[in-house]
């Protein structure tokens, strides 16, 4: 079963994905910001990360861009309420590798992490 880390300040999302990624992933970490997510995947290396963007201490783009530095080849899904494109941009030319927003349905969430372990 391939390993996911979920990163978002929300108790609530951070469940809620959990909930929607039983039976597809393992979930090894929650994070709720940036430098906490930076640590957990220096030590656990997990599949996938999901990744908020408005996160207190270090936000998405920042903590997006120090994991690119730490493994090129991480696989990051955004999911955000973030409604401003450019945003979503430039979480996408950083490295992210797919993008959600919220609220997000189980399905589009699972659809959406399909195709970034698949690709």
């Amino acid at each position: 079963m391939k390993t996911i880390m979920i990163v978002d300040d929300s108790n609530v999302i951070r469940s809620k994905i959990q909930r929607a990624c039983a039976g597809h992933f393992e979930v090894v970490a929650t994070a709720q910001n940036g430098e906490e997510a930076l640590r957990f995947y220096s030590e656990l290396r997990p599949d996938v990360v999901t990744m908020d963007l408005t996160m207190p201490k270090m936000d998405g783009l920042k903590c997006i861009n120090e994991l690119m530095e730490l493994d090129p080849e991480v696989n990051i899904l955004v999911i955000s309420a973030l409604s401003d494109k450019a945003t979503g941009i430039k979480a996408i030319e950083l490295g992210a590798r797919g993008f959600v927003y919220k609220p997000f349905s189980d399905e589009a969430l699972n659809e959406a992490l399909t195709e970034i372990i698949e690709n």
